[in-house]
């Protein structure tokens, strides 16, 4: 048996297909990788969080938006998806309410209407795709 210390695994991450005003939210990203482009409001689980509160954690210092998860799109764990590494994400969809604005490290935030998106940083288009796909 291995060395528990000595396993490698992959980072865990929360992405968020957030429903606000007829539209999604999307952040502009204001760090590397992608940055400048916009992407879902999501980042990494930190120790002791569960992956639910650290998808509202992160909608919330991203955006200023308070999120209610209505499902679990999906789990996407392509090991390649992510040029930091292996990144696992598990992306919910949301509604959001409040007042939208930027925060932590996204330089903006807007609502785009769902057939009007630009072009998306990591696979956030798939999720996206997933997540209309099942409402």
């Amino acid at each position: 048996m291995r060395d528990r210390q000595s396993i490698q695994t992959p980072m865990l991450a929360v992405d968020v297909v957030l429903r606000m005003n007829d539209g999604l939210v999307l952040i502009r990203r204001r760090n590397p990788p992608f940055m400048g482009c916009y992407a879902l409001p999501g980042g990494f689980v930190e120790i002791g969080e569960t992956v639910e509160d650290a998808a509202r954690r992160e909608v919330m210092e991203e955006t200023g938006i308070s999120a209610s998860l209505v499902k679990l799109v999906g789990v996407y764990s392509d090991p390649d998806r992510d040029p930091r590494g292996h990144v696992v994400s598990i992306c919910y969809l949301a509604d959001g309410s409040g007042e939208l604005r930027s925060g932590s490290d996204a330089s903006d935030a807007r609502i785009f209407r769902p057939d009007e998106l630009p072009e998306l940083a990591f696979d956030h288009a798939r999720m996206i795709r997933d997540a209309l796909a099942m409402v």
